[in-house]
């Protein structure tokens, strides 16, 4: 007799699953460290933001039961569909968005607001799959590069003019996406080279920058074995590399915002600003520092009671651990981020469909930049973009996104399909 997909019983694998409870639950506790105001109110106070985030919490597990509930081939089947009704959201947003800390992203509804550019990050990655998983496609053939291209920047241009730099950047991660399915190694070089050129120039004077870019191309030319030596494809990169170094000045003070602009020079040690622009990463790496190796105690941050950290509930979250937690405790959450992401790309690496392969890897760099950039962001080693510590944030558009992004996953991969 034959049997339909759905006959098959479901095989889920409970590590990742446990460790989204942890960081969940974890992240939960010290939002209501960083928001709550000791005055007796109960965990449910809808004023405050432990209330509104243990609502998104119930609701998400609702969502996770409804992803469970769907048949796997209906999120392929429909990504497309998906995609396009969250481009019709984030074009939504400029008519009816609301502007909050000086980014319309948000549609508010009354003490609630829902930000879709995190249910896009969903769909771009559910629609990218569905595109890599045709085996006719090549992103060594311009056509096919294109058009991945044209679906990952559709939503990121439209986010970054909201303006939200933060979730554009994780938009323009998923080209990592394409580079493990077959797209040319050179073209990250060259967006990793174009970085390093930006930041040196910013560092050093144009002419430094172009005597070691020459330097560069020259190393390059003599470690390729002599049968492979050809020399036009150097003299390209160093002709990029100068022009970028020539335009990095107008770039810097033509495009970017006077607060990208103080960021960057924050950064980099070109300036020091502690009570502007470089507040926020000043006092939240003071919270951090004065945690110590064990930290304070839960609820005894002084820098967290006493509201220097901006944001903390939300970008800053982080640093509500290193002050209460110390470094024993800051370890071991990076510890539970760093095991579901490794557990997720063994996870990966076990798909025998091609759409819940690539989905995989879109979810593992979505997860992972977010992670790395936020706890870059907190402790100073990168400029303030805001994004989210995923599933420890405040935020139920985060929460619901990330879910969302992770148990569709889970579903893939426990649905017998993949056993086919």
């Amino acid at each position: 007799m034959n049997r339909s997909i759905t006959d098959y019983p479901i095989k889920l694998d409970w590590i990742p699953i446990l460790l989204f409870v942890l960081l969940v639950g974890i992240g939960w506790i010290n939002i209501y460290s960083a928001s709550s105001t000791d005055v007796g109110n109960g965990i449910f106070d809808l004023s405050k933001p432990y209330g509104k985030q243990l609502v998104y919490i119930i609701l998400s597990l609702v969502m996770i039961v409804v992803v469970f509930a769907i048949e796997s081939k209906f999120y392929e089947r429909f990504s497309i569909v998906f995609y396009l009704i969250s481009l019709v959201f984030l074009l939504g947003i400029f008519v009816f968005g609301k502007k909050i800390s000086g980014a319309t992203s948000w549609f508010v509804f009354g003490g609630f607001s829902l930000q879709p550019s995190e249910f896009a990050k969903v769909t771009t990655v559910m629609v990218l799959a569905k595109y890599l998983s045709d085996g006719q496609i090549n992103m060594k053939n311009p056509q096919h590069l294109i058009t991945a291209m044209l679906l990952i920047a559709i939503p990121a241009i439209l986010v970054l003019i909201q303006p939200d730099a933060g979730s554009a950047l994780v938009f323009i991660s998923l080209i990592l996406v394409l580079y493990l399915h077959s797209m040319s190694g050179w073209i990250i070089f060259i967006g990793i080279t174009s970085i390093l050129i930006f930041l040196m120039t910013l560092l050093l004077s144009v002419t430094w920058v172009i005597g070691i870019s020459l330097v560069f191309c020259s190393l390059i030319y003599f470690f390729i074995p002599k049968k492979k030596r050809t020399i036009g494809p150097l003299i390209g990169l160093f002709m990029i590399c100068s022009t970028l170094s020539y335009s990095v000045d107008y770039i810097f003070k033509n495009v970017f915002e006077q607060r990208h602009r103080d960021r960057f020079n924050i950064v980099l040690g070109l300036t020091e600003d502690m009570q502007g622009i470089g507040f926020n990463t000043y006092q939240s790496k003071i919270a951090i520092g004065s945690g110590g190796f064990w930290g304070k105690g839960y609820l005894e941050g002084t820098q967290t009671k006493g509201n220097f950290v901006p944001a903390q509930h939300t970008d800053y979250i982080f640093t509500t651990v290193g002050e209460e937690w110390g470094f024993f405790g800051s370890t071991i959450v990076i510890l539970l981020f760093a095991g579901l992401l490794l557990r997720l790309l063994f996870l990966v690496e076990r798909q025998k469909t091609a759409f819940a392969k690539w989905y995989g890897y879109g979810l593992v760099t979505v997860l992972f930049i977010h992670f790395m950039v936020n706890i870059g962001m907190v402790i100073g080693l990168i400029p303030t973009i805001g994004i989210p510590l995923p599933f420890f944030s405040y935020g139920g558009s985060a929460l619901w996104g990330f879910t969302l992004l992770l148990f569709i996953f889970l579903k893939l991969d426990g649905n017998r399909v993949n056993e086919w």
